[in-house]
């Protein structure tokens, strides 16, 4: 079996964890997006929460440690932006928020599709900002994420680009409930649409040849 960079691990661990940091801290109170652009002080939070992912993955967290020497070093990197501002975070490819509720709810992966949006990466952290926080009031999609400033090797695109998820394909009604609520947030350019199916058989746009299953 190949052995995992040590680095590597540790790069893996922080991103699950802050996931993992973020369920919980939602789940009883405000998201970790909004307690560090409040400027509140949830160290014991965090420090409790680690606790708890420690019991429940202990080779991520003691990578974690033994990269960054102990959880105040992490909490510290995430009251800076890490995980919070795609132009602030270097050590995951993805920043992701998810509606309010409990996360499976019968959810249907094939059935599930997203808006994509393309960014200048000077404009990715107020662009995600508007997204974030709608769908964390359950007033967008089933979930959104957006591309980091962390180097993606599989990356098309040099622009920053943000997922808006949706439930089901099929219901044109509420794919478009979503389009027109992200008018109403600016973002009012013509619009690709992609089914989670096409992206699993790894099938991407090329010259003359579109995958987008909604265009508005």
């Amino acid at each position: 079996m190949e052995e995992i960079d040590p680095e590597s691990l540790a790069e893996v661990a922080y991103g699950i964890f802050e996931i993992f940091l973020d369920r919980e801290l939602g789940a009883h109170g405000p998201y970790l997006f909004e307690r560090v652009e409040q400027g509140t002080d949830f160290e014991a939070d965090v420090r409790e929460i680690f606790g708890r992912f420690r019991e429940d993955y202990p080779a991520l967290a003691e990578a974690l440690l033994l990269r960054f020497g102990g959880i105040d070093t992490v909490y510290a990197e995430i009251l800076a932006g890490e995980g919070i501002l795609p132009s602030k975070t270097t050590r995951m490819y993805w920043i992701v928020q998810d509606e309010p509720g409990p996360a499976a709810r019968g959810l249907d992966d094939e059935q599930v599709g997203k808006w994509l949006i393309f960014v200048p990466r000077s404009e990715v952290d107020e662009a995600w900002r508007k997204i974030r926080d709608e769908t964390a009031r359950g007033m967008l999609g089933i979930s959104a994420k957006v591309s980091t400033a962390k180097p993606n090797p599989d990356s098309r695109d040099e622009r920053a680009v943000i997922y808006v998820y949706t439930r089901d394909w099929a219901d044109e009604a509420d794919v478009m409930r979503v389009r027109e609520r992200l008018r109403d947030l600016g973002f009012v350019e013509r619009l690709g649409y992609k089914r989670n199916i096409e992206t699993y058989r790894g099938e991407y746009s090329e010259e003359g040849r579109k995958v987008t299953y909604y265009s508005a």
